[in-house]
């Protein structure tokens, strides 16, 4: 392969290095099974035994030092699509000029029958960009073959041998372009606990004793949620804004540690995205907040159901009896009894219970 590293721009990184690309190659050591702990983008000791170790295993100079050579080698093995580059960037490097790009361009309307169509104008830019991570979601792993069916004989003569790596590289970036999207896939990130032991002392030792009391009773609890991570929440919040329309994508601020784009090639996509993530959360119409008090271990959603009338200790000793309505999220003698144990709820989300009532 004939690609053009220098075309990158990368910087020599070795010990006391820090930053992105610090960050990506560390990642890319870690999946090569390296002894990296974490890709914090601190090129420290361990960094620099990793990548002598990669660089003897690859037959080069064991220094420590990620340069040019060494990139060379790394690139081709796949740490070029651990790098945050743009698409442009990464098009340059693979060769195409800008007779490729237009010829890409059209290649995408064609292959994603994307609408409104891509202007081939040869640019790769943010509109293009979008394209292609839509062309992927439409088409998935069918996007490659109808690519390289779709390009003219011109690019592939221009691409030479080069042509079906570049392909895959350039398939390989599209696919991480779309589940970058939002979309019902996020559901499965930084997921939800549901254990009653995640929850902070001394609110955890309450809701152990309010439950005791619940199961004791003959009730039936299902426990949904009890510590959400902070990455979550703000994941659930904005699908539930843009939903309800009360922000555009665009305007939604990012979010460190979560890689996620709300802007889809169109609005259309983006309001569909965002509806499907509702769904996937099991949102509702249920308010989802960004300083939930399940973000500091203080709260717990559950359903809790019962038959008939049940007779229910109280937080002071107390047997007290409850009827209908035999559902928690309803029934106020259940709440009064929940917060004789220091478990409040609120009243305006169903299953959630918490700390303080919020």
């Amino acid at each position: 392969m004939a690609f053009n590293v220098n075309f990158l721009k990368l910087p020599v990184i070795k010990l006391g290095s820090e930053g992105p690309v610090v960050r990506a190659w560390q990642s890319f050591l870690k999946d090569a099974q390296f002894p990296i702990n974490v890709a914090d983008g601190d090129f420290g000791k361990q960094t620099d035994q990793a990548t002598r170790g990669y660089q003897q295993r690859n037959g080069l100079t064991a220094d420590g030092v990620v340069g040019n050579m060494t990139y060379v080698k790394a690139l081709n093995q796949g740490l070029i699509l651990k790098l945050d580059i743009s698409a442009n960037t990464l098009l340059g490097y693979l060769g195409f000029g800008e007779a490729e790009v237009k010829d890409l361009q059209a290649s995408l309307n064609k292959a994603g029958q994307l609408t409104p169509p891509l202007k081939a104008d040869g640019d790769f830019g943010y509109t293009s960009s979008k394209g292609l991570a839509e062309a992927y979601k439409k088409r998935d792993v069918r996007l490659r073959s109808e690519l390289e069916e779709s390009l003219s004989n011109a690019t592939k003569q221009k691409l030479g041998q080069d042509l079906t790596p570049a392909l895959d590289i350039l398939n390989g970036y599209a696919k991480i372009q779309r589940f970058c999207l939002s979309g019902p896939h996020w559901v499965d990130s930084f997921p939800t606990s549901k254990l009653i032991s995640d929850l902070a002392s001394p609110f955890r030792q309450r809701v152990e004793a309010f439950q005791k009391a619940l199961i004791d009773a003959g009730c039936q609890v299902i426990i949904t949620a009890t510590h959400r991570p902070k990455e979550r929440a703000y994941l659930m919040h904005y699908a539930a804004t843009i939903d309800r329309q009360d922000i555009a994508p665009k305007y939604v601020p990012s979010m460190a540690g979560v890689n996620i784009e709300w802007e889809h090639y169109t609005n259309a996509g983006s309001l569909q995205a965002a509806a499907d993530m509702v769904e996937a959360y099991g949102v509702g119409g249920n308010p989802v907040s960004l300083n939930s008090r399940h973000i500091q271990r203080l709260a717990i959603d559950w359903n809790v159901t019962w038959n008939g009338k049940i007779n229910i200790r109280d937080g002071n000793g107390r047997m007290v009896s409850v009827g209908d309505p035999a559902n928690a999220a309803l029934n106020r003698t259940l709440w009064t009894i929940g917060s004789s144990y220091g478990v409040y709820k609120l009243s305006n989300d169903p299953p959630h219970w918490s700390v303080d009532g919020y």
